[in-house]
């Protein structure tokens, strides 16, 4: 056994006002096999690369291993993929490599295939094979089941299951259940970290979130007796104290030390009173701080007057006028919450983009209702450009509610005058999906939204799906997700 330690960190980003670390401390076995959780944007990437050494930083991190970060970088992506994996595994025979494709039920042609042409999950498959077939380094691997089918995410989690030691940053709920036994969770005020899977974790932050709750709502009537407990004994003193120069009805005079005595004794009654408020607010201050605010998402949607709204008889995907699934029959109605599901390039984006009225070969029939509306989250976040003033604009929605939308989900007002370049993947994510909520619409075409997107978020949108029930079609490899959500599954084989 042997351990990471992590004394004092403080960090801050060049030109920036905020830390995103301040005196950080905590010790990490290297047999731990460790989730690292939180909101976009709370630095979890920045604490792995911290890790590595690649930023300077306050404070002291010891360490006897070595690191490999993942996913690994690909300087030059206009090459064979097979010359990817020789440059990150150098001393691999290609039999190996073929050997640990077949474990991912995934084609050997891939590898003699242009890298830059892979689909997103195609090349994070190339990178995974790397990953296994490297040594056994400490592994930082951050957010390795975006764009990953079902079936490579169960073999990404059998292969973790049998290494020894890791942190993985994911937002997979399923997938953290299965492969960590510890959780570091970055909060809003601090870092903590605690024995067990991501679901253990939850229940105890549940349970503690409703602890400070109700020790808060405690706290506040006690401040607020109390301040008129105080106020009304002081004001006593001050009536008490104007007797001591008054005479009594027979004309004598009344006793000044007595009432002075007792004057005294009230008015220290209001000061004991006012030392208990101070630290009554003293405890209040303390609570709630690493409670995030779980504001609820609003879809609405226009009203459809038509079934169905989509409807696809014997239909295949074509490519190189070669049909590459077997034909399937399905229909959207009103309310309908379709999710498709297969492996990574069976075709289920390109069944998406034929709904959406774009060019794709394809065998079968398919028919869409008229005058229907849609609102789409396209799987990259590449086209985004320019503010998110300039966005409202362009699609005509309201800039108040999609911003607002924006905050809900834990983007910073601070954020708003960035050029969305600047912005990381989970909050580009973010704007699409704010994009998609604010606009009315028949119908909701998503792919796969929720890669980047931190698991409050997830849990937001779920809330929002269940409560306003938008028609929606969508891919993605989120069990949970997909367990929750969709009425109507369609098997892409």
């Amino acid at each position: 056994m042997s351990l990471i330690s992590i004394n004092n960190l403080t960090f801050r980003y060049d030109g920036s006002l905020d830390n995103v670390f301040e005196n950080v401390s905590f010790n990490i076995d290297t047999n731990w096999k460790i989730g690292l959780i939180g909101r976009n944007g709370k630095g979890k990437t920045t604490f792995l690369k911290l890790l590595l050494g690649e930023y300077e930083y306050n404070g002291t991190i010891s360490k006897s291993v070595q690191f490999d970060y993942f996913p690994f970088e690909v300087r030059n992506k206009d090459r064979m993929a097979i010359e990817i994996v020789n440059e990150i595994t150098p001393l691999t025979e290609d039999w190996q490599i073929i050997k640990e494709l077949n474990l991912l039920n995934t084609d050997a042609e891939i590898l003699y295939r242009n890298f830059n042409l892979l689909s997103g999950g195609e090349q994070m498959k190339i990178l995974l094979i790397s990953l296994f077939l490297k040594g056994d380094n400490f592994l930082l691997i951050d957010e390795p089941t975006n764009h990953l089918d079902i079936e490579t995410r169960n073999n990404l989690t059998n292969y973790l299951k049998r290494k020894k030691g890791f942190i993985v940053v994911s937002h997979d709920r399923d997938f953290l259940d299965k492969v960590v036994d510890h959780i570091i969770s970055i909060n809003n005020t601090n870092i903590d970290i605690e024995q067990g899977n991501f679901s253990t974790w939850q229940e105890n932050k549940d349970r503690q979130d409703n602890f400070e709750r109700m020790q808060n709502e405690k706290l506040k009537k006690d401040i607020d007796r109390l301040e008129v407990a105080s106020q009304n004994t002081a004001k006593w003193s001050d009536k008490v104290e104007k007797t001591k120069y008054n005479t009594t009805n027979s004309g004598s005079k009344v006793d000044r030390g007595y009432i002075g005595h007792q004057a005294a004794k009230m008015m220290k009654k209001s000061k004991v009173m006012e030392r208990r408020i101070e630290k009554a607010i003293d405890e209040k201050a303390s609570l709630l701080n690493n409670i995030d605010r779980n504001d609820s998402l609003k879809i609405v949607t226009l009203e459809n007057r038509k079934n169905p709204l989509v409807l696809a008889e014997k239909l295949q995907i074509k490519y190189d006028d070669k049909a590459i699934f077997n034909p399937i029959s399905f229909e959207v109605n009103d309310k309908d919450r379709v999710a498709i599901v297969g492996k990574n390039g069976a075709g289920k984006s390109s069944i998406l983009n034929l709904i959406l009225g774009n060019d794709i070969k394809y065998d079968g029939n398919i028919k869409i209702a008229n005058d229907l509306k849609i609102s789409y989250v396209s799987q990259s976040t590449e086209g985004l450009t320019g503010t998110l003033k300039s966005i409202s604009m362009d699609d005509d929605v309201d800039e108040s509610i999609f911003k607002a939308m924006l905050v809900k989900m834990g983007v910073s007002n601070k954020e708003f005058d960035k050029d969305i370049k600047q912005m990381s993947e989970g909050q580009k994510k973010k704007v699409l999906i704010a994009k998609s909520i604010s606009q009315r619409a028949n119908l909701y075409i998503w792919d796969e939204p929720l890669n980047y997107i931190d698991i409050l978020t997830r849990m937001q949108i779920e809330e929002a799906i269940l409560k306003y029930k938008p028609t929606l079609i969508f891919v993605e490899h989120d069990e949970t997700f997909i367990k929750k959500i969709a009425t109507k599954i369609i098997h892409i084989d």
